[in-house]
């Protein structure tokens, strides 16, 4: 199921104005629920599509992680010219963070998961991370060709993904975004 990592020299393409029609960021901030009072949690954060937004939601803290600092980087001239100062920015890998336990009230990890080795892992930390009934909310791409995204052998196809998470957590919720992304909303 595991893909490669996203190139950072592409990454002026994810701010790219026809990625809101396939999924606009007031979607998954809506399916999340997130509030002023919301800490928040980007695993794989990247340019901060998501970030940058679910930031503007909260007083609280949104800690970005990402494996690549060009991303971060990338993330904090992107939050900076829309003037949002509440990012933490971390270069560390997803499956593996020093956050502390129980710290999100909400979460996310968009278009990552079919990056990642050891989903297994990635699960776990995402446990170890959120606060009980907090919400994290794992977008993927479906596994059908599409303008965007990455190429078809990569992607994870929903029914699979689903069916996954359903072995490893008890409260997970199916949602389309679009006929080629679909979210999986976790519940603690």
């Amino acid at each position: 199921m595991a893909g490669h990592r996203f190139h950072p020299e592409k990454a002026e393409k994810l701010l790219d104005p026809k990625r809101k029609e396939i999924i606009a960021p007031e979607r998954a901030i809506e399916i999340l629920q997130i509030g002023t009072q919301d800490v928040i949690v980007d695993l794989g954060a990247g340019n901060g599509y998501f970030t940058v937004p679910m930031a503007k939601m909260t007083k609280e803290k949104v800690y970005a992680v990402d494996v690549q600092q060009e991303m971060l980087e990338f993330l904090k001239t992107h939050a900076e010219k829309e003037q949002v100062d509440n990012i933490e920015y971390i270069l560390e890998d997803v499956s593996n963070t020093s956050l502390p336990s129980r710290l999100a009230d909400k979460g996310l990890m968009s278009f990552v998961f079919h990056e990642v080795d050891d989903h297994d892992a990635v699960l776990a930390e995402i446990q170890r991370v959120m606060k009980p009934n907090g919400k994290f909310l794992i977008i993927e791409w479906e596994a059908v060709e599409s303008e965007m995204g990455p190429p078809l052998h990569e992607r994870i196809p929903s029914q699979q993904l689903l069916e996954y998470m359903k072995t490893k957590h008890h409260n997970v919720e199916f949602v389309s975004f679009h006929p080629t992304v679909y979210g999986i909303l976790l519940t603690y």
